[in-house]
């Protein structure tokens, strides 16, 4: 999710058992729904049901994200960096159209960008 997508999200948007959060404000103006990972539920849940379900601006949540990033001696590194490198992650667990669908693109050449597998990697999946 983008950063304005995790601050923006509301309690009536989210749905723990179903494990799925609905975003309505989109870059493309369509809603998606966006799979909820077992541990992030787990998160989640120890919030308090009170506002919004992370209570940070995205301001707040850049500073904080610096913060931490620091704190790990990780140079360079930046939101949407680390959004690219959990897509790119996700890209060997779910086929293109999946993955299309849960980061929000509308245009598959748009995922191209994601999928840095080499030909040996590729290779090993016919096994």
């Amino acid at each position: 999710m983008r950063p304005g997508e995790i601050t923006g999200l509301e309690w009536d948007r989210v749905d723990l058992d179903r494990r799925v959060a609905l975003l309505t404000h989109k870059n493309n103006g369509r809603p998606r729904e966006v799979p909820l990972s077992t541990r992030a539920v787990e998160l989640i849940r120890a919030l308090p049901e009170l506002g919004p379900v992370f209570d940070l601006s995205s301001r707040q949540l850049d500073v904080l994200f610096r913060k931490l990033r620091d704190r790990a001696g990780v140079k360079g590194l930046t939101f949407h960096v680390s959004r690219h490198a959990a897509i790119t992650g996700l890209s060997t667990k779910l086929d293109v159209l999946a993955l299309a669908r849960m980061v929000g693109h509308t245009d598959l050449r748009q995922l191209r960008v994601y999928y840095n597998e080499s030909a040996e990697e590729l290779a090993k999946r016919f096994d």
